[in-house]
């Protein structure tokens, strides 16, 4: 090995300072009563913007967390990671107000909890 590559390998891996980055998590969960369904893949539809518009963010998880095989209602949860409570907590809002609209079912109880 010629020394220049010794040197630029321990140049390399000399301890580099990077700011910390603290994650934060925010779950919304949202419990929707449904009218008219009349099996799973009709309940399946009324959500599908849920998954459609919101699934494919990169800084959200979504998924039918309660209600499975109820008729009636249905319970999701959006989970967001950013980089403050503050953001998370705007993000979320802005999530909830856009699911008011797109959603044609009655938002009955909205839970929300920063970590």
């Amino acid at each position: 090995m010629s020394e220049a590559l010794r040197k630029l390998l321990k140049e390399g891996n000399a301890p580099q300072q990077h700011a910390a980055i603290t994650p934060h998590v925010g779950v919304l969960t949202l419990h929707f009563q449904l009218y008219g369904c009349e099996d799973l893949k009709a309940k399946r539809k009324v959500f599908t913007p849920l998954r459609a518009v919101w699934g494919k963010e990169p800084d959200l998880a979504i998924a039918e967390t309660a209600d499975l095989e109820a008729l009636d209602c249905a319970t999701w949860s959006i989970a967001a990671l950013g980089t403050s409570s503050q953001l998370i907590t705007q993000r979320l809002d802005q999530i909830e107000k856009a699911i008011q609209e797109k959603i044609d079912a009655a938002i009955l109880d909205v839970h929300r909890e920063i970590i």
